[in-house]
């Protein structure tokens, strides 16, 4: 599925991984009270950060990789009604698998 929408510079759009909801002992968490996920999957890169000469610095990541995002890092967005975040490369913390 192509995205109507281009990251620019060095941000990145991922799209959350799915909640595998998991009851111990009963107790169920309201959604308003549960953590976000930091596991996500990158759907579009941007144009990247360019060094000093002004050549380009390559993404570490690729569309399609999962990836551990910052907990907080990033902006929620919603694109034809699904929830996706645009955050900077920085904001990456690993590649899974």
């Amino acid at each position: 599925m192509a995205l109507k929408v281009k990251p620019l510079g060095d941000r990145v759009i991922v799209e959350p991984a799915e909640e595998t909801e998991t009851k111990k002992g009963g107790i169920i968490i309201p959604d308003a009270h549960k953590e976000k996920p930091q596991e996500s999957k990158v759907v579009a890169l941007g144009t990247g950060k360019k060094d000093d000469d002004g050549k380009a610095i390559a993404f570490d990541v690729k569309v399609g990789d999962v990836v551990l995002t910052s907990k907080y890092g990033g902006t929620d967005i919603k694109i034809d009604g699904k929830e996706y975040k645009i955050l900077n490369s920085d904001d990456i913390l690993a590649i899974i698998g």
